[in-house]
């Protein structure tokens, strides 16, 4: 019976592992080729013109939220011991997005792609679903939506970023299909429609880090970093969208960038958090399971690449 024990163990481990070196692999991949501050001017590295690159720059925003819901959501469901089958749902499309956004993120040409806008528009679909589920969970515990089920209960903010992504994706398809910089997502000039979606995916994610930061007591004065950085970087995109010029872009985009940093290092913060775990990571494969979720913070990266897509389509049509 220990034998068998031991064996599952191994293997559980031997998995968690290769989930994390795939991880590492595409941050690595995603942080050396498409997120470079230096591309400046109206066309990017490759010859297309800024269109193309704030769909490429909204791929890049899609697949680092798609990997971050991959993830989490495979070690924290797995804590879970996939108790309800539709757990597996976040998992699928998570990694499904994650492979079509990469896929788009090195496609120059200008015209949409259906399987790809599918794929997205699928994600934030079950991101939705994702969502109703974890809220019942919430409620369903004894004492309801109290800080204890809140801390404790299935996370609410989660498949807000399968959501994202999906939006991400769906976007990036629309902007492809635009012309002069005169798409339109959701009724509304694509510039200030991004500029909503990227504002309040960086609040929303803020609230989520909040609630489990504020679980953690901030007993380490970094983990106010994450809740007081990227607000004002969503005052600055919610700003830009709101103008007829935008006065800061610099601040703006510099701004986005260090918010791009947080993401990264917060994620070196929590591998530290798990190593300070009782066994450190000679007990990784439980203390990940237990420990601060290592693939969160990078959200903040995806939202940040958003935010600069966002800056690229105000740009492109106030020139246009």
């Amino acid at each position: 019976m220990r034998t068998i024990e031991a064996r599952d163990t191994t293997l559980e481990g031997a998995g968690l592992a290769l989930l994390a070196a795939v991880s590492a692999g595409v941050l690595g991949l995603l942080a050396t080729r498409s997120i470079s501050p230096f591309r400046r001017g109206r066309r990017s590295a490759d010859g297309g013109p800024t269109i193309i690159r704030a769909a490429k720059r909204l791929n890049n925003s899609s697949a680092l939220l798609a990997l971050s819901v991959l993830a989490d959501s495979s070690v924290e469901h797995y804590r879970g011991m996939f108790f309800n089958k539709g757990m597996f749902l976040p998992i699928i499309a998570s990694a499904m997005t994650l492979g079509s956004s990469l896929h788009g993120a090195h496609d120059a040409t200008p015209r949409g792609h259906r399987v790809r806008h599918a794929i997205a528009t699928a994600s934030a679909c079950i991101g939705v679903l994702g969502g109703g589920f974890h809220l019942y969970n919430v409620s369903k515990r004894e004492g309801g939506f109290s800080w204890v089920n809140l801390f404790y209960g299935a996370p609410l903010g989660a498949p807000y970023a399968l959501i994202l992504a999906g939006l991400m994706g769906t976007a990036a398809e629309h902007v492809r299909d635009s012309t002069e910089g005169r798409g339109r997502l959701f009724g509304l000039p694509a510039g200030p429609a991004m500029a909503a979606v990227t504002t309040g995916g960086l609040l929303g994610t803020v609230a989520e880090a909040s609630l489990l930061h504020f679980r953690g007591a901030y007993h380490n004065p970094f983990m106010f970093v994450p809740v007081t950085v990227p607000p004002i970087a969503a005052a600055l995109v919610a700003k830009a969208g709101t103008e007829r010029r935008t006065r800061w872009p610099r601040l703006t985009r510099a701004w986005l960038w260090l918010t791009a940093a947080i993401g990264f290092g917060g994620a070196g913060f929590h591998v530290y958090g798990v190593s300070r775990n009782m066994g450190g990571w000679r007990n990784w494969s439980q203390n990940i399971l237990n420990g601060p979720p290592i693939p969160a913070p990078p959200s903040f990266t995806g939202l940040a690449l958003a935010g600069l897509a966002t800056l690229d389509l105000l740009q492109e049509e106030r020139n246009a």
